[in-house]
């Protein structure tokens, strides 16, 4: 999938479920950066064989740890974002329905994936900050395995597309 088309079939309609406050320009480049670098927008199973689904790669997490889909669930300011983003996608509002349906609807990943960013205390970074983004990336994915070497250039094309 290009980065459009991502825009087009998942980032756009799941950013319109979600509070108008989380649809920016900087959300956008967040979103697309970060489905470039953990997916190239084309996977949706973690390769090989890793526990994370969806474009935007999303673990399941647990109650205890409070971490991927768990941590939307559990966390105070984006738990009823979740309720809502649910039942427009027909989802049950469940950690595990959700982590399972993210797998095979893009829109719902996309807006679990804004949720997600939306847990960090700081404000997004400029459309044009590569170190800031990467730096919120690193704080909140929490990647295994970063790739710094690959992030400048999917922040450009999700910047350009944008």
């Amino acid at each position: 999938m290009t980065p459009t088309e991502a825009l087009t079939t998942a980032i756009v309609p799941a950013l319109s479920l979600l509070p108008g406050k989380m649809d920016t320009p900087q959300a956008r480049v967040m979103l697309l950066s970060i489905g470039l670098q953990e997916s190239h927008l084309t996977y949706r199973r973690q390769m090989p064989t890793g526990p994370a689904r969806g474009l935007w790669q999303c673990e399941q997490g647990t109650r205890t740890s409070r971490g991927g889909i768990w941590g939307l669930y559990l966390f105070p300011t984006t738990a009823d974002a979740l309720v809502s983003l649910c039942a427009a996608r027909n989802v049950s509002h469940d950690p595990v329905e959700i982590y399972s349906a993210i797998e095979r609807d893009d829109i719902l990943a996309a807006g679990c994936a804004r949720l997600l960013l939306y847990t960090d205390p700081k404000p997004l970074p400029a459309v044009d900050d590569v170190q800031g983004s990467w730096a919120l990336y690193l704080r909140v994915w929490k990647p295994g395995k970063p790739r710094p070497a690959e992030w400048g250039m999917n922040h450009y094309k999700a910047a350009e597309a944008v």
